[in-house]
């Protein structure tokens, strides 16, 4: 089964952090370093530098996908460097790979690295820095930070088009098992504009399906000191969520978002993945059949777009760039369970809902003001 973005927007492989922001944390140990080389008369040095490690099977996952489109597709030569997931390691580490001379190009990305990006990037004016789903505060950095592309996602957009999809499926109540629950919960990692940008655009989609979401969306962030990494936490909420009357709950939580599947699982109910097509991605069959779509941020084709961009002349440094529905950055994952449990009808509003933000006719709220 080929995972697929649904046709309006175009076939796309997809991601997650934040969230997006959205690193999660795996079981197994860090590689500390991962290299993928294609000879070429002249290529490129791309270096990725993650707060985290691999196997998060979302956002780091997907931006390690765009580097092996630039190798495929460009014949960059592209290197991994896991810090793993000790803060205090993350900006020393970020400046030690700065300070190397075996890259053209250094990729970090989440909210979490951008200041660090902010005071490292003007010390190596002739080296090029990318950040994804957040960027430097370029009124800050000194020189304005014009060696820096920064790449964000308009999740709300994404995220829309999810709430319609859902809306409309909740009050068609056709969900098995569902009764007269037309609840949706969404458990956010930690209450700021990223995370909440997510929300506000469902809301928005979920209202425009003729639902209430004050009433009837449920909100509760993980927080503590791992808010993207305890999925344990993410199981008990979502359970608090169903004991609620949700039918639905949607992690936007990094792996602590995962524990959402268990619940639903466990309770006979739905969840809802984010970043990349997690239907695709939770190897365990009971989670994974309850998981009706995705909304995904396609951190791995955005980075190829920078790359191809670059490559041309065209890429805009020292300012943040924002990609979504237009630019096919975002979107819902048409899988086996999509076309299971969203009739036609439905699909065919969300389509027309998507064409009119790529048009421009719809615009949708936002977190960032």
């Amino acid at each position: 089964m080929n995972k697929k973005l649904i046709p309006w927007l175009g076939a796309i492989a997809a991601t997650s952090l934040l969230l997006s922001a959205c690193g999660a944390k795996p079981t197994a140990a860090p590689v500390a370093e991962t290299k993928t080389e294609v000879k070429t008369a002249a290529k490129l040095r791309v270096k990725l530098v993650l707060n985290g490690t691999l196997g998060d099977k979302s956002f780091f996952d997907s931006a390690k996908r765009g580097m092996d489109m630039m190798t495929k597709e460009l014949g960059y030569e592209t290197k991994v460097i896991e810090m793993g997931y000790d803060r205090n390691k993350w900006e020393p580490g970020l400046e030690e790979a700065a300070a190397a001379d075996d890259y053209d190009v250094l990729i970090a990305g989440t909210f979490d690295m951008a200041p660090y990006i902010t005071t490292i990037a003007p010390k190596y004016p002739n080296k090029k820095f990318w950040t994804f789903d957040a960027g430097p505060d370029f009124a800050k950095c000194e020189g304005g930070c014009k060696n820096v592309y920064a790449v964000e996602f308009k999740q709300n957009e994404g995220s829309y088009l999810l709430g319609i999809a859902m809306g409309e499926l909740v009050k068609a109540k056709t969900l098995p098992n569902q009764g007269d629950r037309t609840k949706v919960g969404i458990i956010g990692g930690a209450d700021f504009p990223g995370i909440n940008d997510f929300m506000v655009g469902f809301k928005h989609g979920f209202r425009e399906a003729g639902l209430d979401p004050e009433k009837d969306v449920i909100v509760q962030y993980v927080g503590g000191d791992n808010p993207f990494s305890n999925p344990a936490k993410g199981k008990e909420i979502a359970k608090a969520m169903y004991a609620q009357g949700a039918v639905l709950v949607w992690g936007v939580a990094g792996s602590s978002g995962n524990g959402a599947f268990e619940a639903a699982a466990e309770d006979g109910m739905y969840a809802l993945g984010v970043d990349s097509d997690q239907y695709l991605t939770i190897p365990d069959a009971k989670q994974k059949a309850t998981i009706v779509t995705s909304m995904l941020k396609n951190v791995d084709a955005g980075l190829l777009r920078a790359a191809k961009l670059d490559a041309a002349g065209k890429l805009g440094y020292g300012a943040t760039e924002r990609v979504g529905v237009a630019d096919d950055a975002v979107g819902v994952a048409d899988n086996e369970n999509y076309q299971k449990f969203v009739s036609k009808d439905i699909q065919a509003k969300v389509a027309e809902a998507a064409a009119k933000v790529k048009s421009g006719v719809t615009k949708v709220e936002t977190a960032f003001k």
